[in-house]
């Protein structure tokens, strides 16, 4: 038997598995991600799908990653680089590469690597390695292919199938290098394959030999590691994605409405697991509606909303393009929806599977008219649970639709999140008629205090009304072109959205006395916090404030905003935010910096720019 390796702790590390798209990297991830979850580490991930989602087997640009940093407390972002890659082919190893630190430990199938795949991943020469001034004392040259072959020769799987298994043989090394519980990875796939028990089986089997095969080799590393969670909070916990909490939110909401749960949608990515989420929970009274278009998503949804139900409607960038007349007629009905935008890259069909911040101001303004809208940003994927559960509160007890704006990165990026019980979440309370109202009711009729209208139900008697696309006459509700009722009109919608009560910007790190600001909205909250906390573990003076609320404005924004020497507005973006807060805070001059690159913040590259400015 083999001499017992040292086992060494470790706070952190980040694994990034990598391959053709098809081979089951965004599996193994997430097998890795949830199992690392379940013994109590904080984790964050990044699901990079390739764009070229066709393309050939082998090429450069149909690779597959999938990123997951584990620690052993909070952390924020997936990671820059790697400390292990998994590169199932010569086109992952050249395109992942730079991911890796200097020191990486690299894991590939060398089987993968012969003279085609070396041509089609655009290799000059057999020496891959020395071609790419990889070490090969870091490298792991496993078989992989070969092994996973014997390993299933009896298991009576055809060849396509059997090869489908790699991943499973890189995900039992990769737990073996972490000491990581193969009980737990087959209580996932047992689960996952539940109608399949063979499969899980040959698969669990898979896990197995590639567990033993770094055990009885030692793969050519020193060390083992073990990331011992710090803080374990007692409470029931899942690896959780955005779009799957953003899901829970909204069924969390109708429920403590007292509510049915509509969605109109149409599929696009990377949306469209919020309607396949959905789709399971009929006996949560969630009803689900694929419908042909973009807009006939929307229009259901509003027509589900006039009929009393939780409304809501899913998509991405070009889809909220095409649902904004829909869009419009919630706004002048004055009808609770929530608008969920994933954004991704564009524009047009753009980058579909890669992620962007390039919605905001189609967001804020992207309608025809006066059509003011609440704008809400989730700031990480648990954190879309949240973000859609007050999504939906603002809607019904405001009687408007809600835009909630998340994208990409942090829709199918995970984290390990703490179930709420239904106690705990904060009461909604949809602006219904009153029975004073009855027989004298008009759709416009308003809170003085909170210009918001009342919602009255088709079918109770007494309270009849017609609402639709043309203006109406604010007392009456019959249809009025009016100047001054139209002006009327507009002004009391704005003001309503205005009205509506938002947190205070909460200021992280040295709020009292810092040099510098950091500003950003939504999912770049991670990043942003990280960079901060490494400025100040080099002795700068800086905070942090992540706008979470963008329409409203938290009444503190001027007062926070004005009270830095120095203000630098970062997003995923041209500048859209920083547009946006220019227009609202007298005299903000801030600095920027802007990234559209298709993929979430480097925390160096943001440490460099904040530190740049810093010594201005």
């Amino acid at each position: 038997m083999a001499e017992e390796l040292e086992i060494k702790e470790l706070d952190q590390v980040v694994v990034r598995f990598s391959g053709d798209s098809g081979d089951g990297m965004q599996l193994a991830g997430n097998i890795f991600s949830t199992v690392s979850a379940t013994v109590g580490n904080g984790i964050s991930t990044f699901p990079d799908y390739p764009a070229d989602i066709r393309a050939p087997q082998g090429s450069l640009t149909g690779v597959s990653g999938f990123q997951v940093h584990i620690g052993a407390g909070k952390v924020y972002t997936p990671g820059d680089q790697c400390d292990v890659l998994v590169a199932m082919n010569a086109a992952a190893l050249k395109t992942q590469l730079k991911y890796a630190k200097p020191q990486a430990t690299i894991i590939i199938d060398t089987d993968s690597f012969g003279p085609k795949d070396l041509e089609k991943a655009q290799f000059a020469t057999p020496d891959y390695l020395g071609e790419l001034h990889v070490d090969p004392d870091r490298v792991i040259q496993c078989p992989l292919t070969t092994m996973v072959k014997a390993c299933l020769a009896e298991s009576g799987m055809d060849n396509k199938a059997i090869l489908k298994c790699r991943n499973m043989f890189a995900l039992g090394l990769v737990c073996w290098l972490f000491n990581r519980d193969l009980n737990l990875v087959a209580n996932f796939l047992r689960e996952k394959f539940a109608k399949k028990p063979a499969i899980a089986e040959n698969n669990i089997k898979v896990v197995q030999a590639g567990y033993d095969y770094g055990h009885n080799t030692h793969s050519s590393v020193p060390a083992t590691y073990r990331i011992e969670s710090k803080t374990k909070v007692p409470g029931r916990y899942m690896d959780i994605t955005g779009n799957k909490a953003t899901a829970y939110g909204l069924i969390a909401a109708a429920e403590k409405a007292g509510l049915h749960l509509f969605l109109g949608s149409y599929p696009i990515t990377p949306a469209t697991d919020i309607l396949h989420e959905l789709s399971k929970h009929k006996s949560c009274g969630v009803i689900t509606v694929q419908c042909e278009d973009e807009i006939s998503g929307c229009a259901s949804a509003i027509g589900a909303s006039f009929a009393g139900a939780l409304a809501a409607t899913s998509t991405s960038g070009p889809g909220v393009c095409l649902k904004s007349e829909a869009m419009n007629l919630a706004v002048i009905d004055e009808l609770p929806l929530v608008i969920i935008d994933v954004q991704r890259g564009g524009p047009s069909t753009g980058l579909p599977t890669k992620s962007e911040q390039t919605d905001l101001l189609q967001a804020l303004f992207g309608r025809n008219g006066e059509s003011p809208m609440p704008v809400i940003a989730a700031l990480s994927p648990t954190d879309c649970f949240d973000a859609a559960y007050e999504a939906a509160k603002i809607a019904l007890e405001h009687l408007t639709p809600v835009i909630l704006l998340t994208d990409a990165f942090i829709a199918n990026g995970s984290a390990a999140w703490k179930l709420p019980t239904m106690e705990g979440l904060k009461a909604i309370k949809p602006h219904y008629v009153t029975p004073e109202m009855k027989g004298h009711y008009t759709p416009y009729f308003r809170d003085e205090e909170t210009k918001v209208r009342y919602w009255a139900i088709p079918g109770q008697e007494g309270y009849t009304h017609i609402l639709g696309g043309l203006e109406k006459d604010g007392n009456t509700g019959a249809i009025s072109t009016d100047p001054e009722n139209h002006d009327h009109m507009c002004r009391l919608r704005a003001e309503k959205v205005a009205k509506i009560p938002v947190p205070d910007l909460q200021v992280l790190g040295d709020k009292d006395d810092a040099d510098l600001l950091i500003v950003g909205f939504g999912s770049t909250y991670g990043h942003l916090v990280s960079a901060m906390q490494e400025l100040q573990a080099k002795g700068y003076k800086v905070a942090q404030a992540q706008f979470k609320y963008v329409n409203p404005l938290p009444k503190n924004t001027a007062e926070v905003l004005s009270k830095y020497k120095k203000v630098v507005i970062a997003e995923q973006n041209l500048g859209q935010l920083a547009t946006w807060l220019r227009a609202n805070v007298d005299g903000l001059v801030p600095y920027q910096f802007n990234q559209v690159k298709g993929q979430p913040f480097v925390v160096a590259e943001l440490v460099k720019a904040f530190e740049d400015i810093l010594k201005k």
